[in-house]
């Protein structure tokens, strides 16, 4: 599976490292909200609103170089807005390797 990483942050801040910080501090702040509003609207089969909740998380999934898992999260995405859940599983496995990836993160 493709792992999480810094590199676009890396090159977006340069040698400014408290930009770099502020950046990875927000991930580590909102990735956990996004998630368990995913989970929140998943939960209640609201399809078109956990479709919404992809399409904010591919975000972070392309800031955190996952290029294969930002195509998972497209598919898994129209999948939800067809009122299916195919790739749901893969989805959720690479939400877990982000958030393992960002608790990691000092």
């Amino acid at each position: 599976m493709e792992q999480p990483n810094l590199n676009y942050i890396d090159q977006l801040a340069g040698d400014d490292a408290p930009f770099r910080q502020k950046l990875i501090d927000t991930i580590k702040s909102e990735l956990p909200t996004e998630i368990d509003t995913y989970k929140s609207y998943l939960s209640v089969d609201n399809y078109s609103a956990t479709a919404g909740s992809v399409h904010k998380l591919k975000h972070k999934i392309s800031v955190m170089g996952m290029e294969k898992s930002y195509y998972i999260a497209e598919e898994f995405e129209k999948n939800l807005k067809n009122n299916s859940l195919d790739l749901q599983a893969d989805f959720e496995a690479i939400l877990a390797s982000m958030q393992n990836y960002i608790d990691g993160i000092q």
